[in-house]
């Protein structure tokens, strides 16, 4: 897989967003959108267009069991509003402990509370892309 990859954790009122380098191996985390502020379709488009997309993950949030409950719908139903404001098909990704891992590592680095709080959604996004990453390169 050759190209940025972006990656998307979506919540009810911000959404993490991470993108990787240009060969698809490495993900970093880049922005958080705020629903309630920005045009959601319009930031995507932007990131999509100035980034050189040419994927779009978004992390899927399953029970321990594998089971898609309530939020699990509710990223697939954004997963199709992704596709009709970019044109892009997107792929969907365990996100599974990625607000948890996140967290942890910011704590680990001694970020105060409120930059945490500013950071967790990008950085989440950025740990879901990298499982996602390294499970494409492990299968190709």
């Amino acid at each position: 897989m050759t190209g940025r990859v972006l990656g998307l954790d979506p919540g009810e009122r911000r959404i993490g967003v991470a993108l990787s380098d240009p060969l698809g191996m490495i993900a970093q985390p880049h922005s958080m959108i705020d629903r309630r502020k920005q045009n959601v379709a319009e930031e995507l488009q932007r990131l999509v267009s100035e980034e050189d997309v040419t994927q779009i993950v978004i992390g899927l949030p399953t029970s321990l069991d594998g089971e898609e409950h309530e939020a699990a719908q509710r990223a697939r139903a954004f997963g199709e509003w992704v596709r009709e404001a970019t044109g892009m098909e997107p792929v969907f990704a365990d996100e599974r402990f990625t607000t948890n891992i996140a967290e942890s590592a910011l704590i680990e680095s001694g970020m105060r509370r409120s930059a945490r709080r500013e950071n967790r959604d990008k950085v989440a996004a950025a740990v879901m892309l990298q499982g996602f990453l390294d499970m494409m390169g492990t299968s190709e």
